[in-house]
């Protein structure tokens, strides 16, 4: 039977004696804590070997690039403590870094959280904690202050409580429909350096689209596209496999791209039988992604003059999975896509996932979607306290909005209250872990000095 409002507001107090607000302060490093770089190195063995050592170089360049490759290691830490009991598709890797601009099917340049590899059910909180250690972090490499960076991460924190108790307020098709678009955020923005630089990142994603990409990617030769070579970060499948082989996996495209037609809406599938395949490449993306396979791939629509660049990108089970048990989807890139799906407000109309041998020859889930579509995102690096927390706050407010959708935002908005008890707890919590970062990133620094795990840096 339904529950009514009051009786879910309720469940969210009653979720404070399973996790008191103040122990939301709490990170929970065991004596018998796996260790970090054992976790790192049990990821490798499904990943493709050569490039294990770019993701180890990659996450060596600073804390907050080491914690981006560490989305195991907190998964662990996290689910050694107790959690409030009222759960939400997680994205399961919000760190900062994984928000950002992109264009919705009506064309709406929309700020949403854009990466769901680790997606899966989850304590709503574990999201909050994940994005909210990334701020301290960041902080802590931009040289800010410890009050500063407080300020930035209470922002946050206040941010989400405020949005989800206005979420909650909401009745159901309300709440569905909210999206934070790029002109409402600039409409809301007191801030003049905050506005400015949306509207740069904003301009800048605009021109990001698959025009782009393919004039940035691609090359003509004898009159016919291929993809540009860049070993070992962009390899085309003919150096690959060799021609022969690249020839014989042109007649598999058509089985594959039908699966992946097969996981689309009507209408979508319709648009993607327009186009055909015309060749693709080997590519390394993100940090902690290195090492699985990605692929772009080119396909022409009307003519040569009207490509479209997609990615074919491997998913494996979330990290999340150790610790929460399995995803109900038997395909990794179903899960990815679904999670995806139920969390953004707008999600690329080309969405979808098959299960596939790559030209490597290398069974797996991949999901699909377009490689640059209106993509943009804020430089965190150069950031000072003033604009990282008006960005922490977008962050948070997309965070809210996207649990929302599955969470109970009641139960959770009255878990939170009007008090700034979450906020203060959860500010304890970003510093405390990333101390505990810190010592883990020295830890790969140490394994990599004494050669025990080979890192390759400046890819």
């Amino acid at each position: 039977m339904k529950q009514s409002v009051q009786e879910r507001r309720d469940a969210g107090r009653a979720a404070r004696a399973r996790l008191p607000r103040a122990a939301l302060a709490d990170v929970h490093i065991t004596a018998d804590r796996p260790d970090p770089m054992a976790l790192l190195q049990s990821q490798a063995t499904s990943r493709i070997a050569e490039l294990v050592p770019i993701r180890y170089g990659r996450m060596l360049t600073s804390a907050l690039a080491f914690y981006r490759g560490a989305a195991l290691i907190m998964a662990a830490d996290l689910a050694a403590g107790p959690h409030t009991g009222l759960t939400a598709q997680l994205c399961g890797d919000a760190h900062l870094c994984n928000f950002g601009l992109f264009g919705s099917p009506e064309r709406n340049l929309v700020f949403d959280v854009n990466d769901f590899d680790e997606t899966l059910p989850g304590p709503w909180e574990w999201d909050v904690k994940r994005l909210v250690a990334s701020l301290a972090i960041a902080g802590r490499d931009n040289g800010f202050r410890a009050d500063d960076r407080a300020e930035v991460v209470r922002s946050c924190v206040s941010g989400y409580r405020t949005r989800m108790q206005e979420l909650a307020g909401m009745g159901e098709l309300e709440a569905w429909y909210t999206q934070t678009t790029v002109d409402a955020e600039l409409q809301n923005s007191v801030d003049t350096k905050f506005a400015r630089e949306i509207q740069q990142t904003a301009a800048k994603a605009r021109a990001h689209d698959s025009l782009q990409a393919v004039a940035k990617l691609t090359e003509t030769v004898d009159g016919q596209s291929r993809l540009i070579s860049r070993p070992p970060l962009v390899v085309p499948i003919e150096e690959l496999v060799g021609a022969d082989r690249a020839r014989q996996y042109e007649q598999q495209m058509t089985p594959f791209m039908e699966r992946y037609r097969d996981s689309l809406e009507d209408s979508r599938r319709a648009l993607i039988e327009r186009f055909d395949y015309v060749t693709m490449a080997r590519k390394v993306v993100g940090v902690g992604s290195v090492g699985l396979r990605a692929w772009i791939v080119l396909l022409t629509g009307r003519d040569s003059d009207d490509p479209l660049l997609l990615q074919m990108k491997e998913a494996q089970p979330s990290v999340l999975e150790r610790f929460l048990g399995a995803s109900p989807y038997p395909n990794a890139a179903q899960r990815v896509s679904a999670g995806q799906r139920l969390m953004q407000a707008s999600s690329d109309i080309l969405l979808g996932w098959l299960h596939a041998v790559g030209p490597d020859g290398y069974e797996a889930d991949y999901y699909v979607r377009q490689l640059h579509d209106w993509k943009g995102a804020v430089s965190v690096q150069t950031s000072n306290p003033k604009l990282l927390a008006d960005y922490g706050q977008a962050c948070a407010h997309a965070l809210a909005r996207a649990h929302s959708r599955t969470g109970d935002r009641i139960a959770i908005a009255a878990y939170l209250g009007s008090s700034d008890a979450a906020d203060i707890a959860l500010t304890r919590f970003a510093e405390a872990y990333a101390d505990q970062n810190e010592r883990d990133y020295a830890a790969l620094r140490e394994a990599v000095d004494a050669g025990r795990i080979t890192a390759e840096s400046d890819l």
